[in-house]
Order: C-alpha cells, then structure tokens, then sequence
C-alpha cells in the first residue's frame, strides 16, 4: 500500500494527500502487502479526539479504514487535503486512510461515498459534544446528532450495511440511582443535558430499528470520560476554543496557555467535595472499539447490545488536578467556581460485560492518562494548529 492517503471533497474531483512532517516518527515494522485487511470500515468523525485514536489502532489492527468528517473537531494539514490529526496516524501506521470532506447533514454525500465503497462496518463518532454548549444550541445538537445519525441509517439501509458501533455516553445515565452503574441501570429518565438526550434518543432510535429489521449487529459503546493521548504525543485532544472537559483545561494551564483552572463546584457529596468521573485513557477507549469490531466482524453480536468502557474507578477534581501536577512536575493553579448545570456528583461504570464479552479492560492508570496527555501538550503547545500553519 502507498503510505499516502487520498482525501476528498463529495463536491470535487480526486486529490491525494501529502505526507506529514518527518518530525512525526515513522513506524518500521510494517511490510506493505503482508497482512490481508480484516474489513472496510466507515468511520464518521474519524478527525476527533477518540476517533483518530480509534483509526490508528483499527490500521494497526488490519482494517482499512474510510473516514467522513466536516473539520468540525479538527484542523486540515498545511495542503488542506486531510485533516492534520488524520495525516499523522498515517505517518504513525504507515498505512493508508481515505478521507472524505462531508457532513452528517448533507444525505447525499454520504450516499455518494457509498457508492464508492463497499463497507463492512460502521464506527459512528461524528457529534456535536459540548454539555454546556448543548443548553445554549439544543436545536442544532438534535439536529446534528438525530437528523444526522438518520441521514446515516437511511444510507446504510440502501445499501444493505447492517453493522455499526455507536459512540454512545455515560449522559444517557443521567443522575445514577446506583454506583457503579452497569448496563442495566435505566436510561433517559433523568438525562442531564440536551446532549445526553440526543445520546440516549439515538440509542432508542437504533434498538428500534433492530427490532423492526431483522439482520442487524448494533453495539452501543457508552463511554465515561476519555482522557490521555496517545503514547507518541503527536495525536491527542485539541479542543477548538476554551475547553469543555477537565483533563485539556489543566494541560493547557500547565503549558501557560491559560492562567488557572475554574473547579466548578467544591459541594458536592464526595470525598473532597468536588465531582468525581471515571477517566479512561483514550488509548485503552480505541482498544475497546477494535475489541467490539472483532466481535462484530466474527457474527458474535445480534441486534443491539450495550457496554460501558470505563475503568470502574472514580477520580475527583482535585484528584486529577494531583495525579497532572505529579506527571508533569507543574502546579496548577485553580480557583472554586460555581457549579454548571446538570452535573452530578459521581459517575464512574461496571466494566465487568465489556471484558466478559468482548475481552476488553481498561489498563492505564490515571498517571498514564496524565503523563501522556502532558506529553502531547509539551509537543504540540498549540495542538495541531501549528503544525498545519
């Protein structure tokens, strides 16, 4: 296989990409021809945070990999062919990404890169994300997440492919009645936030479609809170503007892009009095989904099948704020600020079906997730804007 990748626009004619920088260490061990793919698999929103992680493993896993993304969470290379994040996993696998330049929204568009391909299996991570956010533009988040995810279903159906992994949340939870939370605790019934309303209203959609169609393999992956990067630190989180999450927030202090951390509540009913999440490291997240593929590929997932990928562990606020300054040998100044609406003091998983079923378990630890996220921030102190100007 070439080691470039081909990027497209649905609107314009064929372009190839160009390879990233050298300063992005190559992989060696790959010999080009040697491993039979394992499938074809779509992944919208392959550009993002945990999409790009979960493309370089599925690459190193065997699978070719088509990617659809609007730039919505990631920056285009310096040619403007691919996105920089994209480029990179490239450079990392030595292997091939296609990519597509298109929106969720846009039906037509996605049918057109249908028509050109023949997918075994979609990955669907192309969402609009933000909690806060979602209470300032609700329309625009159910339109995006549910008209989009339709768009998509309506294809898939046209041209019968029936398997798909949803990048779900642990928001369809809402305010636990128990902890830890396993796959049975009801959903939707006290969802926080429009974004975890669209999450869980998707959820209904697809476990709706595979009742009234039989044939489908459906997997709901809920996860908790991705953190960390991957190991090399020339992929990782790089959120557009002011952080939403924790993890971004405090590594962009460390760096000094930022003067302090804003700790958005210290009332809540917790060990130090600040919200506890179970953090689990990218990596391990991007694991999970190949796992998931595995079993999807190989027939063993029917209809619609829900797992947590968490760690089943809860870490504070002020926890993480600990374990970073302990990873990067910086301290992080904060300040207590009010608490933002709907969140809830604890959320952390069962994880127990996930390896049960799947052969997936968690295996960084917190200092992992904050020795590589910090890692990431050293190299790319302004994420992969710089490198794409």
């Amino acid at each position: 296989k070439p080691k470039h990748g081909l990027t497209f626009d649905v609107s314009l004619p064929l372009r190839q990409s160009t390879s990233v920088s050298s300063a992005v260490p190559r992989r060696r061990d790959i010999v080009p021809g040697v491993m039979t793919s394992k499938g074809n698999i779509f992944v919208t929103g392959g550009a993002g945070y945990v999409g790009s992680h979960t493309v370089l493993e599925l690459l190193n896993a065997g699978y070719d990999v088509v990617v659809m993304d609007n730039y919505h969470n990631a920056h285009p290379d310096k040619e403007g062919k691919m996105p920089e994040s994209l480029r990179r996993v490239q450079e990392l696998t030595g292997k091939t990404v296609t990519f597509y330049k298109a929106d969720l929204k846009d039906q037509a568009s996605i049918d057109e890169i249908f028509k050109k391909h023949h997918f075994d299996c979609v990955i669907h991570f192309a969402a609009l994300k933000a909690v806060g956010e979602s209470w300032q533009i609700p329309l625009d988040y159910y339109r995006t997440n549910l008209g989009g995810t339709v768009n998509l279903l309506d294809v898939m159906r046209s041209h019968s492919v029936k398997k798909i992994i949803f990048s779900s949340s642990c928001t369809v939870y809402g305010v636990p009645k128990y902890l830890p939370i396993d796959e049975n605790h009801p959903t939707g019934q006290s969802c926080t936030n429009p974004y975890g309303r669209t999450k869980y209203f998707i959820e209904e959609m697809l476990k709706d479609l595979s009742v009234s169609e039989k044939g489908w393999s459906i997997v709901l992956l809920r996860y908790f809170n991705p953190v960390g990067a991957h190991e090399s630190g020339y992929i990782g989180e790089d959120p557009q503007g002011i952080p939403n999450n924790l993890m971004p927030y405090v590594s962009q202090v460390a760096i000094g892009r930022r003067s302090e951390l804003s700790v958005f509540g210290n009332d809540f009913n917790t060990r130090d009095g600040t919200g506890v999440r179970d953090y689990v490291h990218v990596v391990d997240l991007a694991k999970g989904h190949v796992a998931t593929l595995d079993k999807v590929m190989a027939g063993k997932i029917q209809g619609c099948k829900p797992f947590n990928l968490g760690t089943g562990q809860g870490s504070s606020v002020l926890e993480v704020i600990a374990a970073f300054e302990q990873a990067s040998g910086v301290k992080i100044p904060y300040k207590i600020v009010d608490r933002r609406q709907g969140d809830v003091d604890e959320l952390y998983a069962i994880p127990n079906l996930a390896e049960e079923e799947l052969g997936w378990k968690a295996e960084k630890s917190l200092y992992d997730m904050c020795k590589d996220m910090w890692n990431w921030q050293k190299k790319n102190p302004n994420g992969f804007l710089e490198a794409a100007n």
